[in-house]
């Protein structure tokens, strides 16, 4: 049996922060590995999908993880297309792997979002949730939901920080960390006006 962390997102560009909560949940919960789950068409968003195409964010994840043996890459949502629900994508994988624990990776400020998810009573008895600690959030988990709470040095970063930089012709050198999606980025001419 595995233990496997679970980071969903949009990875718009994926960045130093989705990297630093993915290995501080392996190490503080002593996760075998963690699956990075790019999402179709995340259930929250309201405008276009991305700015860049879905093939285009699986690849810049697919390099960012690369020098990691305990990151991986996991298709599910992007294959199965349309709004990815957690619920959906925990019912899958436990379908498919039935001997592994999962555990979803997510910020304080969707710990106290989670009464708003989907279905949030089937997917409580799905996975366990590993909550970033954030100052000025308090978690506050729906009753019956198994939250491991962490603490994390704060580096307050997002993918949309990166794209108007990138944007701005201005340097996402150590925000983006490593230069091969870099090169990427800048072959396919992504996030360029």
């Amino acid at each position: 049996m595995k233990r496997i962390g679970l980071l969903g997102g949009t990875f718009d560009p994926p960045h130093i922060g989705h990297l630093m909560i993915a290995q501080e949940a392996l190490e503080s919960c002593h996760l075998d590995e963690v699956w990075f789950l790019p999402s179709y068409i995340p259930p929250h968003k309201h405008r276009k999908v991305a700015s860049t195409g879905v093939r285009h964010r699986v690849e810049m994840v697919r390099r960012a993880i690369a020098d990691n043996e305990h990151f991986k890459l996991s298709f599910v949502e992007v294959e199965r297309k349309g709004r990815s629900y957690t619920v959906d994508t925990l019912k899958e994988l436990k379908t498919q792997y039935p001997d592994d624990q999962f555990f979803f990776i997510i910020g304080a400020d969707m710990v106290s979002d989670l009464p708003n998810w989907h279905k949030i009573d089937e997917l409580s008895r799905l996975t366990s949730f590993i909550g970033f600690k954030r100052p000025g959030y308090t978690m506050s988990p729906p009753v019956d939901t198994d939250i491991i709470a962490i603490d994390m040095p704060q580096v307050d970063i997002s993918s949309s920080f990166i794209r108007e930089r990138l944007k701005a012709n201005r340097s996402c050198r150590y925000f983006l960390c490593q230069s091969e999606k870099k090169k990427y980025i800048e072959e396919q001419k992504l996030y360029e006006d």
